[in-house]
């Protein structure tokens, strides 16, 4: 038995060193060196090139090195037997609670209007907002969302959330369906987006459901690039329904230059840095789930290959 590595945008030395360190006489190997196929059991894999995969013909286990997986989703055709499953580490939440609420602040503080006067040097002072008065909307209540939407609701913010399915978190008014999407982007100042990407959530940012935010509303976006529809935004944006957005995903990473986004004051990037994987606390779910999988012990942070979270 045997692991491969399998990445695009991302170095998988680390990776092995620290798997290597480890688990100890196992077969480390990366994609596409691998001698011998046949052996290789369980995968490391972000955004592997298409049917990569199935030239292991004995592979029980993809592990996605993040907390998503529709990029494997899509380019693998995996086996119903296959186990998917992904990296949910409490660093990563904490991390990219830290990276919203940063976004929160600079918007509510009017810090990237003052940024751009640099450039003319008013001394123009802009009214700003609190955190009791801003009402703020997260849509996606997995283990990520749910730790975002409490530590502010903890910080005095009006949150509600959404989620696909029913769910409950104390203190927080969750919804779900139709009815609880409409409800969560009524009357909100700031939503948030940390869904998983799926065939029902792919475009769910769009011009109809971002209107429903309040005059002068924000959009954070931390789940992916596809959730979004870029045009929508940009009429959003320049009708002045919208006040800003601090995008960190996009449909093709790294964005491209010519991109209007890149162009629009009302627009902050990050290239997709919310959440970074820590490799020495990520690689320890990775030793776990390779010895359940040889003890024949259930795997943790399982992905529904049908539901694709």
């Amino acid at each position: 038995m045997s692991i491969v590595i399998c990445f695009n945008n991302k170095d998988p030395k680390p990776w092995q060193n620290a798997l290597a360190s480890k688990l100890k006489g196992v077969n480390i190997e990366i994609y596409p060196e691998v001698e011998e196929p046949e052996k290789v059991t369980f995968s490391l894999c972000w955004k592997p090139d298409k049917n990569a995969l199935s030239k292991f013909s004995n592979l029980k286990v993809v592990q996605s090195v993040g907390a998503s997986v529709e990029h494997i989703i899509q380019s693998q055709n995996l086996s119903p037997d296959c186990i998917l499953t992904r990296i949910i580490d409490h660093q990563l939440s904490q991390d990219m609670f830290e990276y919203i609420l940063a976004g929160i602040m600079s918007h509510l503080k009017k810090l990237p209007e003052y940024q751009l006067d640099e450039k003319q040097k008013p001394w123009d002072q802009k009214p700003y907002k609190r955190i009791d008065n801003t009402r703020i909307g997260i849509l996606g209540l997995g283990k990520i969302g749910t730790h975002v939407a409490v530590k502010l609701e903890q910080l005095g913010f009006k949150v509600k959330a959404w989620s696909k399915s029913e769910k409950s978190v104390k203190n927080i008014l969750c919804l779900h369906g139709h009815d609880g999407l409409s409800n969560v982007l009524y009357n909100t100042d700031i939503l948030i987006n940390i869904l998983p990407l799926t065939a029902e959530t792919e475009n769910i940012l769009n011009i109809r459901h971002l209107e429903q935010l309040n005059k002068n509303g924000y959009l954070i976006n931390v789940g992916r690039g596809e959730h979004l529809v870029d045009s929508d935004l940009l009429i959003l944006l320049n009708n002045n329904h919208l006040s800003g957005a601090l995008l960190d995903v996009f449909r093709t990473e790294p964005l491209p230059i010519e991109h209007p986004f890149w162009q629009h004051d009302k627009i902050r990037i990050t290239p997709h840095i919310a959440a970074i994987t820590n490799v020495d606390t990520a690689s320890d779910i990775v030793v776990t789930n390779y010895q359940n999988l040889l003890k024949g012990k259930e795997l943790i942070n399982i992905v529904s290959l049908k539901k694709g979270y």
